[in-house]
């Protein structure tokens, strides 16, 4: 199976779950290929490539998140053969939590587990969406602040240029989301967060607990809103944690 959506870093001829992992705003599927070191030989890593990266530079980026769940959700149907996680860090936490809706509502699949990462709990109303209003200079100072783009990416001008209408699309995404109450999603879910995340606080991250009916687990690290690089260990390490437990589960 190929498919542009998909990346996969390590292809297992039976793996017992599949992990797809969503990006953050202006991130890429590269961001989790490191993961496959450290995951259990039985977890096949799938990072999701969107549209205007990677591979796919040359294609338009969404700018809602119901199209472009729509079209991953038609996507990932010939990869379901097989148990499988959600994972997303910001915009990616709210991609994979109505991703999982639809899987469920639509097609009759529910995800093993849902991880969400660095990113309130969507019924929790934003403190800001106007970020993708901003100037391209705003926008980029306000990417600085966020503090997930590396230094020397950041001083590279021209590749800055490059990626605006990237990040301003997803950060359309994020500032237009609506959303639409529903039942809680029958599998377990796992919520991240940073300590020192200015944006996102550990009662949003606790929040996630309304959308299951399930398990729920929350876990915080030191660090900001990147703090899965900052405290990559510790994290990486319970992420496998909780994967070991689904997959006693399976």
């Amino acid at each position: 199976m190929r498919s542009p959506w998909f990346i996969p870093v390590k292809r297992l001829s039976g793996p017992v779950i599949r992990l797809f992992c969503l990006p953050f705003a202006g991130g890429t599927a590269a961001a989790y290929r490191a993961w496959a070191a450290y995951l259990p030989n039985s977890v096949e890593i799938v990072p999701v490539e969107l549209p205007a990266r990677g591979m796919r530079f040359s294609e338009t980026p969404f700018v809602s998140s119901e199209p472009l769940i729509e079209a991953l959700a038609e996507a990932i149907q010939p990869y379901l053969d097989t148990p499988f996680a959600l994972f997303g860090h910001s915009m990616g936490a709210l991609l994979s939590f109505e991703l999982a809706r639809l899987l469920s509502s639509r097609h009759g699949v529910t995800p093993a587990h849902l991880f969400v990462s660095g990113h309130r709990a969507p019924h929790l109303e934003a403190t800001d969406t106007t970020t993708h209003l901003l100037s391209d200079q705003d926008l980029l100072i306000k990417v600085r602040q966020i503090d997930g783009t590396p230094k020397e990416v950041l001083e590279q001008h021209e590749l800055m240029q490059l990626m605006l209408p990237i990040l301003r699309a997803d950060f359309t995404i994020c500032d237009t989301y609506v959303f639409q109450p529903g039942a809680p999603l029958p599998c377990s879910i796992s919520a991240f967060g940073g300590f020192q995340d200015p944006m996102v606080k550990r009662n949003d991250i606790a929040a996630w607990r309304e959308h299951t009916s399930a398990e729920f687990f929350v876990h915080m690290f030191p660090g900001g809103h990147f703090f899965l690089q900052t405290s990559q260990v510790a994290f990486i390490k319970t992420l496998v944690q909780d994967l070991a437990q689904i997959l006693t589960r399976l």
